[in-house]
C-alpha cells in the first residue's frame, strides 16, 4: 500500500502532523510505502489527484483525505482499505 502526504514547505500544520501520521500508517499495515510530496515540486501530480487544499493524503493513487486527518482517522482508513484488499 502506498500513502502519499502532499504538503507545502513552511506549512506548520503539515510539519506538526507528519511524524504522527507516518507512525500511524506504518503501524496500521505492513509493507507500507510512505512518500512525502512537496506540492511546489510536483504541482501537476497534485492537480491530477484533485488536491485543492493542503495537506492532503493520497492512498494507492486515490485522494482519500482532502484535509489533514488525525492519526487515528488515517489508521482506520488504512486498516479498512487493507481488509478490502484481502
Amino acid at each position: 500500500m502506498k500513502v502519499e502526504l502532499i504538503h507545502a514547505p513552511g506549512c506548520s500544520r503539515c510539519a506538526g502532523a507528519r511524524e504522527s501520521l507516518k507512525a500511524a500508517a506504518e503501524g496500521a499495515v505492513t509493507g507500507l510505502e510512505w512518500r512525502e510530496i512537496n506540492v511546489l515540486d510536483e504541482m501537476d501530480y497534485a492537480v491530477e489527484h484533485g488536491v485543492l487544499s493542503l495537506p492532503a493524503i493520497v492512498i494507492d493513487g486515490e485522494l482519500v483525505f482532502s484535509s489533514l486527518p488525525t492519526a487515528q482517522q488515517l489508521r482506520t482508513a488504512l486498516i479498512r482499505r487493507n481488509a478490502k484488499d484481502k
